[in-house]
């Protein structure tokens, strides 16, 4: 067994560990940056913008890029974000711009990475996507005030092979869990099938799980240069049943594909400079990406209303500099497409995902060779959508507009 050869001194932390993952399994909210993915996964890596498919920077770095697993040796790293969005809509009613409640999320992290032999690394990964949360106090679409939620858990065994000198590729087997909640949308019951609210809002908190993967390339050119790359394909998730009658494709959530590249050039012994480029499939998942046709469609059907996004692009930009043996410091920035256009606003009043440019920074300080502590913020800038006001079951489309911040802390251990 590959666990056999871990230090026994190891095996005090398996508690801290499988505490992490029980955190992780709880329902909650997490940060929406680009579209509803994070920016990065990992106080390092949001420090960098998440430019670190060729830049890892600990086992966290593997939720963007499997391969990079075999660079970053044995070590646990277990972290905690303060995430505070801020949503707002005006549905052009006259009531002006309201805000949503629900400023304050904490968001747990977990990574553990074990190299297995000279060409073999094993990693678990956890950690969550979502930000599709509004808590509104505003009955914008039926009889009770609007509210809606996604949020997305991920857990994810990862391998790394070294099959050349300095060249290496991974995969990661992503076992996904998303729960999803909709209420006040009772104005819309005339446009389901049933012509009722039974399968539409209001049906508590519902789940569905999946199963999926995530390939990568991490290679080291030359003692200056790194590339590497990442696919993740289309996850085919179970249907949100309780509400069959509201998404599309009969209650159907997939994970979009993904998939980028990114490289990092040595500056100086103690400067790394990272950029990458990924692309995300948004508008390929039906509930994603169906225009809204509230009216010539029926909600739940396999071409029903969807939340009209788009796909997007999005560049992120990272510097490292180590200027001790004990520090480094960070910074990154982040831009992304807006997948919302400014014809589908009316219902990403569910889902405000408005922000495309994000400014990160970040430090850590490792006072031995076995532990290390990483503190990280990131700001989204706000971003206002302007609707084109094309009518709506009778109101008007609505104006949104999100900013974001977030601190997060992290400790690895280096075994």
């Amino acid at each position: 067994m590959l666990l056999r050869h871990v230090p026994a001194r190891a095996s005090k932390y398996l508690f801290p560990l499988l505490l992490a993952v029980v955190l992780l399994l709880c329902p909650g909210n997490s940060q929406a940056t680009n579209g509803y993915l994070q920016q990065g996964i990992g106080a390092k890596e949001e420090s960098l913008a998440g430019a670190v498919l060729a830049l890892p920077q600990s086992s966290m770095s593997a939720a963007s890029n499997p391969a990079t697993l075999s660079a970053t040796g044995n070590r646990l790293d277990i972290g905690l974000d303060w995430f505070r969005p801020s949503r707002h809509a005006d549905n052009s009613d006259g009531s002006g711009w309201h805000e949503s409640d629900g400023k304050d999320y904490l968001i747990p992290q977990l990574g553990i990475s074990y190299r297995c032999s000279d060409s073999l690394s094993f990693g678990l990964i956890g950690y969550a996507n979502g930000g599709m949360q509004t808590d509104w106090r505003k009955n914008f679409f039926g009889t009770t005030p609007t509210y809606s939620n996604l949020s997305q858990l991920i857990l994810a065994p990862t391998f790394a092979y070294r099959f050349k000198e300095n060249h290496s590729v991974g995969a990661s087997i992503n076992y996904i869990r998303q729960s999803f909640e909709a209420r006040g949308l009772q104005n819309f019951a005339a446009f389901t099938p049933s012509g009722s609210t039974a399968f539409l809002t209001n049906r508590g908190e519902d789940d569905s799980e999946g199963w999926g993967v995530r390939f990568g390339y991490f290679g080291q050119l030359t003692d200056r240069v790194n590339i590497g790359a990442f696919w993740q394909p289309k996850t085919s998730m179970s249907k949100f049943s309780r509400y069959r009658e509201l998404l599309p494709e009969q209650g159907g959530m997939d994970v979009p594909e993904s998939y980028g590249i990114g490289v990092a050039i040595k500056l100086h012994p103690a400067v790394f400079v990272a950029a990458d480029w990924t692309h995300i499939r948004f508008a390929d998942v039906a509930t994603l990406g169906n225009h809204n046709t509230i009216g010539a469609t029926l909600l739940g059907s396999d071409n029903g209303p969807g939340f009209g996004w788009r796909n997007i692009d999005v560049i992120k930009l990272g510097i490292s500099y180590r200027p001790t043996e004990n520090w480094t410091l960070r910074v990154g920035w982040n831009h992304g497409n807006n997948p919302v256009p400014s014809s589908q606003t009316a219902i990403n009043v569910l889902s405000p995902a408005t922000i495309t440019d994000h400014f990160a920074c970040g430090l850590s300080w490792q006072p031995n060779q076995s532990n290390e502590i990483s503190l990280t913020y990131w700001k989204g800038f706000g971003k206002k959508v302007i609707g084109d006001f094309a009518a709506l079951n009778g109101a008007d489309a609505a104006n949104l507009k999100m900013r974001q911040e977030n601190f997060g802390v992290a400790y690895s251990w280096l075994f």
